[in-house]
């Protein structure tokens, strides 16, 4: 059955995003790049809110830029291509290789889960990931942690009512300070 996991860059207090809507922070290096390329690799469907779907529409044109480095290029080919599920009330259309979900979290999941294939169920957006979170749909947590104070903004983990137990699958630090952790939800 394939795995649920969450993945996002997030800072040292635990925000996905500032107070300013800013994600830019010190310590994103080719280093860190070529490692979330690594990671896309594992992926079979990605599941995004309205906001990171339009924050990731930016690859969609990216192959057009000849000033494009060989690391972003990968990125392009991977990325693209990726299928990609979209949760929005407000979006009529989706670009590329995305398509409006049709039912709701649970039922997606479950659909996705039972039909065949390789990758992992990736989720990206806090707010999405916390809704399946809530319904104790995620197996796996995949942080990299950012050298940085935000001060506020959008936390990576909405504050659940419930405890949810980990184990640590991985670690790893970049020379810019950033820190992977990747931990597996203990059922």
């Amino acid at each position: 059955m394939r795995r649920v996991t969450y993945s996002m860059g997030v800072s040292l207090d635990g925000y996905v995003v500032g107070p300013d809507g800013d994600f830019a922070w010190p310590g994103f290096s080719d280093e860190v790049f070529r490692f979330s390329i690594q990671e896309i690799q594992d992926v079979g469907v990605h599941l995004m809110g309205r906001r990171l779907y339009e924050t990731m529409l930016y690859w969609e044109d990216a192959a057009q830029d000849l000033g494009l480095d060989g690391d972003r290029r990968t990125w392009v080919g991977l990325w693209n291509p990726l299928p990609k599920v979209v949760f929005s009330r407000t979006l009529t259309s989706v670009r590329g290789a995305a398509r409006l979900a049709t039912g709701g979290l649970a039922e997606e999941i479950e659909r996705l889960r039972a039909e065949p294939g390789d990758g992992d169920i990736a989720i990206g957006g806090a707010t999405l990931a916390a809704q399946v979170a809530d319904l104790g749909l995620i197996d796996a947590y995949r942080i990299r942690v950012f050298p940085v104070l935000a001060g506020g903004g959008l936390p990576f983990f909405d504050h659940h009512a419930r405890r949810v137990d980990l184990e640590l699958v991985e670690t790893r630090t970049f020379g810019t300070g950033v820190v992977y952790l990747h931990h597996r939800v203990v059922r």
